[in-house]
């Protein structure tokens, strides 16, 4: 089964239970050489249903000491799919990345 790093939304359950249609089991991990940003929202409505002006992001730095902390789960690929129609509404992609762990795991970081 693939596995997926999240360090935002996709940790809520609710999120989950929209996006995969249940609550997703995982554990912690962390994303090396990243650090936290954010996105600004362009859509005011979307930002007001949310309650949010930003999205999470992680930017890679590629400085050793800097590590983007997350949660790891286990997807089927079907359920990677509902993620990425999930992300691509704000711009999201979906990339490959090595955690601290050393597992590979999808990671998903603003295309723009």
């Amino acid at each position: 089964m693939p596995l997926l790093f999240s360090y935002g939304t996709l940790q809520r359950e609710d999120v989950q239970r929209a996006t995969f249609g249940r609550r997703l089991e995982g554990w912690r991990d962390e994303l090396p050489r990243h650090v936290p940003s954010s996105v600004e929202i362009d859509d005011r409505q979307v930002a007001a249903r949310i309650g949010m002006t930003h999205h999470a992001n992680v930017t890679f730095n590629g400085d050793e000491g800097s590590h983007v902390p997350g949660m790891v789960f286990e997807v089927t690929d079907a359920e990677l799919a509902g993620a990425d129609a999930y992300e691509a509404a704000a711009s999201y992609r979906r990339r490959v990345v090595t955690l601290a762990s050393g597992r590979q795991a999808w990671v998903y970081v603003h295309a723009g």
